[in-house]
């Protein structure tokens, strides 16, 4: 017969074999989605580049309406997913990642007539640091919640200092120093996202609250993997270049 202590424990045991498995469910699911999404923008990418007279139309001023659209959503599309319904949540993380696609598009079909190869070297290696760093933010003790004002005040410089670049500087250097920079702060920024994603799961949550989550995670996390992607194939095209 067991003692007050020893079923105390095993109450202890068995809560925490319980939030355990459903964490792991949790992610799991936040992965699966983000996965597909990104599968979905590059499918979408890849239609676009193989239609030239799409890239032309785009290329001539679709590009900034779909910039727009891409930053609008990716401001508006969290509230939207923690506030509304589920199915509100799955349509705004649905068209955040086919907005990506347009957009990616051009970019697609540009490397495709420098080297393809390209395309996929940015992919594996995007694929493989996201992974890395995920799992550090997912494993470490440390909290890193300090680093989400930081990290935002540095999304919104990288974002000033490109379009200075874009319409003023015009610099092949500061480029490729930008690159640099967006990569060393998304790689932060992934890490910090999968703490918080993983500190948002309860297990009181209901189905629809935690589904909600799940996806309001894989949009967070699919904008950083993007983001990665682009600028480390923008690195990798430039070093090509030289």
């Amino acid at each position: 017969m067991l003692g007050p202590n020893s079923q105390t424990i095993s109450r202890g045991r068995a809560q925490a074999a319980g939030i355990d498995a459903g964490l792991r469910s949790y992610m799991l699911r936040v992965y699966n989605y983000m996965s597909l999404g990104v599968a979905f923008t590059g499918a979408i990418a890849m239609i676009v580049a193989m239609n030239p007279q799409f890239v032309m139309a785009l290329a001539s001023g679709g590009i900034w309406i779909l910039f727009i659209g891409v930053i609008g959503l990716g401001w508006f599309a969290p509230r939207i997913m923690m506030s509304k319904s589920v199915g509100a949540a799955q349509v705004c993380f649905w068209a955040y990642a086919g907005l990506w696609g347009l957009l990616l598009g051009p970019t697609f079909f540009a490397y495709a007539q420098v080297d393809p190869m390209l395309l996929v070297r940015a992919f594996f290696i995007t694929a493989a640091a996201f992974a890395g760093l995920s799992l550090v933010g997912y494993t470490t003790k440390k909290n890193l919640a300090p680093m989400g004002a930081f990290l935002s005040m540095a999304t919104i410089g990288i974002l000033i200092a490109l379009l200075v670049n874009i319409f003023f500087v015009q610099s092949v250097g500061f480029e490729l120093f930008l690159s640099v920079v967006v990569v060393l702060v998304f790689s932060a920024l992934t890490a910090y996202e999968t703490q918080m994603i993983k500190n948002m799961y309860l297990q009181a949550d209901g189905h629809d609250v935690t589904m909600k989550k799940a996806i309001f995670g894989a949009f967070m996390l699919y904008g950083s993997f993007i983001t990665l992607f682009i600028w480390i194939l923008n690195i990798l095209g430039m070093m090509r270049g030289e």
